[in-house]
């Protein structure tokens, strides 16, 4: 057998086994969200059984007063007669109200469920590493808040209510039918073979269709997200055209599906019509050949129709049900991937309490690669006493940010160790890390909310006076004053208010409220104009005074406040020195100083 032969024997196994733990996991989910709801699902239950069973029991009724109480209230006694008809009503309104009672209760049940989902999902979506939402695309992360929850929803909504109410209506009428006549019951029982084959054939259509749909609408929903994310770009380089022409495409595959889903329905629907007329004539037909026998009385034949053609009506919502539950299903293997992913930087089981950190790091034989990569950090060794600023250069690839990233713990080394304070960072809790480490990012990013609203969230419990007092400190205080309403001014979404260096300045004041041991300035200036670099150059040394310090930049400018500057160059420090003697020397950073002073001149 050739290794082709052989590796696609093995894929198929491998689908389905795929499929397989797909839908363990899924059933995994959904028996951890319906655990604690077990007491109010029996409740439905119980109210639903007892409601379809008095719904039933109408068309038995119907026979009844034909075939006895008419008889006897023609001959004067009505008594029968008006038992027959009180026992309708009760049964009737007995069964509507039942019915009412079990939907809001099911409303009730099904808003739980989606509020524990919601909520589950959002936390564990944040507590995930970097390394999910980096590989993960936000528009899927979006798609599976709104989308896939919706279509949960949907089926909660309607879907599981109707399923319950439909099986049990049909149920309850094939044991009212063969109860009431056992040779009508046959002719429907000889229905459920060519239902059987219809119904299979749906559901094997509508599994494939809907999953196609699926995946077409979190598609749409991909590419819409990144467009107006990166709309800025899509501006600069007039991409306008060629998105649309995507999207275009997109929206014609999602057409294309649909359209074949409602084909497979404009088939099924009428099936379904015909085998319950079919089903309905041959009742009538022998029926009514019994009934001029003598052998059949009219009202067993009328009861009889009634049961044959209710036991049809429930079938479409079921088909309707069959249709959100496959739409559901594929959205509950999406979530429950979402929730079984394990965060790549797991919380220590036994955390080392950090209360005072004085910020020395420690890099121990370190090699790092993302996922299954090449190796960014080859064997890297590095010691940065406490309180030492030192900054990384190099060029683009050369590791920096993968040297922040794992400092703070964003990442953890694919070997070694990296140590604060002589600790492993595997073995601090997130929150002492958060507390210990805090790293300022060229993107700023700020949250909806007040300019003091942002700056405290380095802080949560700071007051007013610290907060003005860290605007100070970085040299952002007369431009937050400046604003409409000051440090009460709303910064809108993304910061939208002020400008990028604007926003960076800010995020510099919450580092400095935030009073960490390490801070790490990833490319932090990248955003500031020169007026404004020189503006901030006396709040970043007082933002570093007394603490450890990692600055990753371009700009050799900022470089100058470090007491050390590390060369990279393809994960590795090929210089190690004060800036003043890297700069007398011949080396490479020495080169670049000079390239750099000559760009100013």
């Amino acid at each position: 057998m050739s290794m082709h032969g052989v590796s696609n024997e093995d894929n198929t196994d491998l689908d389905k086994a795929q499929s397989k733990e797909i839908r363990k996991r899924s059933l995994r989910l959904l028996f951890s969200l319906v655990r604690p709801i077990r007491a109010r699902l029996a409740a439905s239950f119980a109210m639903v059984l007892v409601s379809q069973a008095l719904r039933v029991a109408g068309p038995g009724l119907i026979a009844f007063a034909i075939d006895t109480a008419l008889p006897k209230a023609i001959k004067g006694d009505l008594s029968v007669a008006w038992l027959t008809a009180g026992a309708y009503l009760v049964a009737a309104l007995a069964s509507a109200a039942l019915t009412s009672f079990f939907l809001v209760f099911a409303q009730y049940t099904n808003q739980s469920v989606l509020f524990e989902i919601r909520n589950r999902l959002f936390r564990h979506t944040q507590r995930l590493s970097l390394e999910f939402h980096e590989n993960y695309t936000s528009g899927r992360v979006i798609s599976r808040q709104t989308n896939d929850i919706d279509s949960l929803k949907e089926l909660l909504d309607t879907g599981g209510n109707e399923m319950i109410a439909g099986i049990l209506y049909m149920i309850f009428t094939a044991i009212a039918l063969a109860t009431l006549d056992l040779q009508s019951f046959l002719i429907l029982l000889c229905s459920l073979v060519p239902l059987g084959f219809l119904t299979h054939w749906f559901q094997t259509q509508t599994k494939f269709w809907y999953r196609k749909s699926r995946v077409s609408s979190a598609k749409l929903i991909v590419h819409f997200v990144e467009t107006m994310t990166g709309i800025r770009a899509v501006k600069a380089f007039r991409k306008e055209k060629r998105n649309q022409d995507a999207y275009n495409e997109l929206v014609e595959d999602y057409r294309g599906v649909n359209a074949k889903v409602i084909q497979i329905f404009g088939i099924y629907d009428p099936g379904l019509t015909a085998i319950g007329n079919i089903v309905v004539a041959a009742v009538l037909l022998f029926g009514g050949f019994r009934a001029i026998q003598g052998d059949f009385q009219i009202g067993l034949l009328v009861g009889a129709l009634l049961y044959a053609k209710r036991f049809f009506d429930p079938m479409e919502n079921l088909a309707q049900f069959y249709n959100a539950y496959q739409s559901a299903n594929s959205s509950l293997e999406k979530i429950s991937g979402v929730l079984e992913e394990d965060p790549s930087v797991p919380e220590p089981a036994h955390p080392v309490e950090i209360k005072h950190a004085k910020g020395a790091l420690d890099f121990e034989k370190v090699e790092f690669h993302y996922g299954n990569g090449k190796t960014i950090l080859p064997d890297f060794n590095l010691n940065i006493p406490a309180g030492q600023t030192i900054a990384l250069v190099g060029t683009t690839g050369a590791g920096k940010s993968t040297l922040a990233k794992l400092v703070s713990r964003f990442y953890d080394p694919s070997v070694g160790e990296v140590k604060l304070d002589g600790i492993s960072l595997r073995d601090i809790s997130n929150h002492d890390l958060r507390t210990a480490i805090v790293m300022v990012t060229q993107e700023a990013y700020l949250f909806a909310g007040t300019v003091a609203d942002n700056i405290a969230l380095g802080k949560p419990d700071a007051t007013i006076e610290e907060i003005i007092s860290s605007a100070k400190a970085v040299g952002v205080h007369e431009f937050i004053e400046s604003l409409p309403d000051g440090y009460n001014t709303d910064v809108n979404k993304r910061g939208g208010r002020v400008s990028a260096g604007q926003r960076q300045l800010i995020s510099f004041a919450r580092a400095f409220i935030a009073n960490p041991a390490v801070l790490i300035l990833d490319e932090a200036t990248a955003s500031l104009d020169i007026p404004s670099e020189r503006l901030v150059q006396h709040g970043l040394q007082t933002l570093l005074k007394g603490r450890t310090a990692i600055i990753i930049a371009h700009r050799l400018s900022t470089v100058s406040i470090a007491d050390r500057v590390l060369v990279m160059e393809h994960g590795r420090i090929i210089e190690d020195d004060a800036p003043a003697t890297l700069i007398a020397g011949k080396g490479k950073f020495s080169k670049m100083h000079k390239a750099w002073r000559d760009s100013l001149a």
